[in-house]
């Protein structure tokens, strides 16, 4: 018996190395054999932008535009777009893992890992957390004495920090002498919204129950987070590729999730029409019914007439013709695209994108972000898909969100 399982042994052995001898030294060119194979991906919430061309500029005859935004013609890689904006309960998810995650390392939840392979200790999610159970240990995460308003058990949103890790690719490509460390930034945010911009955006306004209700009561969950600054967005955008990756278990990464540039979000807006000057394609915000197709301020002290007064559920207007909603209006949307103002001037055509990461002591000048789309609170000339304007990097606003975009891997989705 023992001499036929050894004879079985060596038959498999062989067979092993004649496999492996006929894949790898036949002497043909084919490529390592192993390779992991990708059938492209359709992420959830998203929706499928095709690669084109695009004519950029003023979309109507703005003199006082025509240099900050000369005509040009540029070409974009396909990607996929969040259809709306992200939501408030889609950014919850966000708070709720950074919540999570300071209980879990306050608990001292940890995978037990050799110290000799690892140099940081990693989260067990496994473990339950005990709210109730372990009140003693995690009181320091909610406000103490008189920090309490009316004795309430809130969290302290303060502690809610998250890192996140970004790769300084152009530096990279032109500095070959440093080591690949000097291009690896770590910055920590505070990521709860700033739910007080209701109050601080407006002078003698009443908003406060905007403040006290719109991020975390159920009847917000669907419309779109605001009190968010670029970095918090980048923050999120980060998280959620971690979380992607973890949990998708194929093996492979995919592109990372972030903003768009601000002609990827040009391009998406139009939805395949050329020069349009809205994401519908019209000339009007109104169709033939006399109805208002976006959320904006429709006349001087009129906000209600197009059927919101602040936002609206981020799905509340038709989509253009690419599926994506709320291009124009409802909240304007941070871009990754640094803001200069004759930039149309001097960058390339082929996916053009201009950046400057700005430190905090940097000039207030180097940290305007571009913005794009118009807001709730906008007249109709900021909802033009052409038209550009700018905020603050560390500044948060009640009308300024953000949807995410991921590059497409390959020529097209109908490849795969």
């Amino acid at each position: 018996m023992k001499k036929l399982q050894n004879s079985i042994l060596l038959l498999l052995f062989l067979a092993a190395v004649v496999s492996s001898c006929s894949r790898q030294e036949s002497g043909e060119l084919v490529g390592v054999m192993d390779r992991p194979k990708w059938k492209g991906i359709n992420p959830y919430g998203m929706v499928y932008v095709p690669s084109g061309t695009l004519h950029i500029g003023v979309s109507d005859e703005d003199i006082s535009k025509s240099l900050v935004q000369r005509p040009k013609a540029i070409s974009i890689q396909g990607f996929f777009m969040d259809d709306t904006e992200i939501t408030n309960n889609e950014y919850r998810q966000f708070v709720q893992w950074v919540v999570d995650s300071i209980a879990h390392e306050t608990m001292q939840h940890y995978l037990e890992e050799d110290e000799a392979t690892s140099d940081k200790q990693r989260i067990d999610w496994e473990m339950e957390l005990d709210w109730e159970t372990d009140a003693e240990e995690l009181e320091d995460m909610f406000y103490q004495g008189n920090e309490r308003f009316a004795g309430r058990k809130e969290l302290d949103v303060s502690k809610l920090v998250f890192e996140y890790q970004w790769y300084d690719w152009q530096r990279a490509a032109h500095d070959r002498v440093s080591n690949r460390t000097s291009h690896i930034h770590k910055e920590k945010v505070k990521i709860y919204p700033d739910t007080l911009c209701w109050v601080r955006d407006y002078a003698y306004s009443y908003n406060e129950p905007m403040t006290r209700n719109y991020f975390w009561h159920p009847a917000f969950d669907d419309y779109p987070v605001v009190g968010v600054n670029w970095k918090m967005a980048n923050a999120f955008s980060y998280w959620r590729t971690k979380i992607w990756n973890m949990y998708t278990g194929d093996g492979v990464t995919s592109e990372d999730f972030r903003l768009p540039t601000e002609h990827e979000w040009e391009y998406a807006a139009r939805g395949g029409r050329e020069n349009a000057p809205y994401p519908w394609g019209a000339y009007y915000t109104r169709n033939a019914k006399g109805c208002l197709l976006a959320n904006f301020k429709p006349g001087r002290g009129n906000y209600p007439e197009d059927g919101g007064l602040y936002t609206v559920k981020a799905d509340g207007y038709y989509p253009n013709d690419y599926g994506l909603y709320c291009m124009s209006g409802n909240v304007a949307e941070w871009t990754v695209t640094a803001y200069y103002e004759n930039s149309y001037s001097f960058m390339h055509d082929l996916n053009p994108d201009i950046r400057y990461d700005a430190k905090d002591t940097d000039p207030e000048t180097d940290k305007r972000k571009v913005i794009r789309g118009g807001s709730w609170k906008d007249v109709a000339f900021f909802l033009q898909t052409g038209t550009r304007s700018y905020e603050f990097q560390d500044t948060t606003k009640c009308y300024v969100g953000f949807r995410c975009v991921l590059t497409f891997l390959g020529r097209s989705i109908n490849d795969f």
